[in-house]
């Protein structure tokens, strides 16, 4: 197998994987096309580790420039994508009126998004109206800060709500409504044991209470708002069907109580608290909604609320349900997160470890890039896996174009340079040359800053690149200069490096750790914003004092 065959295939893993080739999967392509090998694979292998390591240590422009001088066929062709767009809306008539309903227990996380984003799609295309309804029935799980924080999150998406409704300013609208529904006899006020309560609803047997005269619970239900009874002494229930095949179906809590509790907008104003099912039926309905998104979790919710549709005698919305999203390798739970920022572990809801849409942010992830995502994803009624590495190409493709370029050591190491002439350093801000140039004059004998794996790897003597300088050789303890035979490019290896004057910079990692080391002084005057860190991946970049980056991905 000669060299230049395990190149071609090192190149276009590396290209087709964000410039990393896999020593692995290059020998796996290499058995494929020549069975014979299998049985020489300890003769082979140093060479494809070799090849890979000098692959790698190029940026991904140059390998795709290298693979299309040698061997273009296997190049994958860019594929002309049709732009995906979401299905129509059915049974559209008239001004559509949707809404989104988070909870302002935290700041909106990557899963959150899905909602508000095909919500935004659907009413920008009909020129609707979207509602945003914040949903703070539950005194437990409400923060007073969380309110703006959703309102910020939902700008950066670039999703345009028309009206802001607080379901905790509607207390008595939904009184008055249930209320109303005592008054036909299509909900009761029960004083049962709960526990009974459940075990007769599972038996399909009514509670005690259940048929009483409506005028024994409209008084109960005065008493709840009055304070006669304590928490979990009288519940108001919705009747159903208690022979509905589905026990989640058949007679439902509505109102609970809350006593000794205190609202963060409301304080102790109110002691009777609906619940999720109750106040969206009426919301729902009271806002006038034509079509509702959720996710196929909520059917049993849709079933439950219909019936407030139908004792009412109501015009309901049309449901649309899709399938759950499971989003894996991310901390989104608001409960651990808020314990974690009081405990000191977490920095704030903008930890780059967690998966809120401030983190996200923080990264230099576009909201674009999460809008195109979650297109792409649709409507499917199938759950899914939310893919990290899709929402990264999408990203990739949007920030690219216009990231800068620099070059980043880590873990760096101080090599002296000893040169017969004066060197310096022409350096393309971008591939784009339209972008611009860094320069650096650094004259005979200077030093610089390679990485520390780097220097591992060199052997003595090695003919190698420092990348935009020159060709240069190591002799165990300094590098010489040795030409600058651009020809030599293909055959050996291309190493980052940084100046003497360079800044020290740090970079925090999603999973907790955290990348220190020196980038080039250029940064000072180009570098804030998402940027690339050649061979390192791309990084948002904030400079107050001090360097440091968030890493956004490869």
């Amino acid at each position: 197998m000669e060299r230049i065959e395990i190149l071609k295939f090192a190149l276009q893993n590396a290209v087709e994987h964000g410039g990393k080739a896999d020593t692995k999967s290059v020998l796996g392509k290499i058995i494929s096309m020549d069975p014979s090998l299998k049985l020489r694979i300890k003769d082979i292998m140093p060479e494809i580790e070799d090849v890979v390591r000098e692959i790698n240590s190029k940026s991904i422009e140059e390998q795709r420039k290298m693979l299309l001088d040698i061997a273009p066929e296997m190049l994958e062709k860019r594929k002309i994508v049709e732009k995906k767009v979401l299905p129509d809306l059915p049974d559209v008539q008239g001004k559509v009126v949707m809404r989104m309903a988070p909870s302002p227990s935290g700041p909106l996380h990557i899963g959150h998004s899905r909602m508000a984003i095909l919500n935004d799609e659907y009413t920008k295309r009909y020129g609707g109206r979207l509602i945003l309804r914040i949903e703070d029935t539950n005194p437990l799980n409400v923060e007073n800060y969380a309110y703006d924080m959703i309102k910020e999150d939902l700008e950066w998406l670039d999703v345009k709500f028309h009206e802001v409704v607080i379901q905790s300013d509607r207390f008595n609208v939904y009184y008055d409504y249930a209320r109303r529904l005592l008054e036909m006899g299509k909900a009761y006020v029960t004083l049962c044991d709960e526990k009974e309560w459940r075990k007769l609803k599972l038996s399909r047997k009514p509670c005690p209470d259940r048929d009483l005269d409506p005028s024994v619970h409209l008084e109960r239900w005065d008493g709840m708002l009055s304070g006669k009874y304590g928490n979990r002494e009288a519940v108001y229930v919705v009747k159903t069907d208690l022979n509905h095949p589905n026990p989640a179906i058949r007679d439902w809590a509505a109102f609970r109580i809350l006593r000794r509790v205190r609202h963060p907008r409301t304080g102790e104003k109110y002691i009777v608290y609906p619940l999720m099912n109750f106040s969206v039926a009426i919301d729902d309905h009271d806002l006038g909604l034509t079509h509702v998104l959720r996710g196929k979790d909520h059917i049993n919710n849709t079933y439950r609320q219909l019936y407030i549709f139908d004792y009412f005698g109501w015009k309901k919305p049309v449901y649309i349900h899709y399938g759950k999203v499971r989003i894996e390798n991310s901390i989104l739970k608001t409960s651990l997160i808020k314990k974690g920022i009081k405990e000191g572990s977490f920095t704030g809801w903008d930890d780059v470890r967690l998966g809120t849409l401030l983190a996200l942010r923080k990264r230099g992830i576009s909201p674009e890039a999460i809008r195109r995502y979650w297109i792409d994803a649709g409507l499917k009624e199938v759950d899914i896996v939310f893919s990290w590495e899709n929402l990264y190409a999408y990203n990739r493709s949007i920030i690219d174009p216009q990231a800068k370029r620099f070059f980043f050591v880590w873990e760096p190491v101080k090599l002296g340079v000893v040169s017969e002439t004066d060197l310096s350093a022409t350096i393309p801000l971008h591939p784009n040359v339209d972008m611009g140039k860094k320069f650096y004059p650094l004259g005979r004998n200077f030093n610089v800053y390679i990485t520390s794996q780097d220097l591992k790897d060199l052997r003595e003597n090695e003919i190698f690149r420092l990348k935009d300088l020159g060709n240069f050789r190591f002799n165990g303890k300094e590098l010489i200069f040795e030409n600058n035979d651009l020809s030599l490019i293909r055959k050996i290896r291309i190493i980052h490096w940084v100046p003497e004057n360079s800044v020290p910079c740090s970079v925090f990692m999603p999973d907790g750790s955290e990348k220190s080391g020196l980038v080039e002084p250029e940064i000072l005057k180009y570098g804030r914003g998402v940027v690339q860190f050649e061979r390192f991946g791309y990084v948002n970049v904030f400079i107050n004092g001090e360097v440091r980056g968030y890493f956004a991905h490869s």
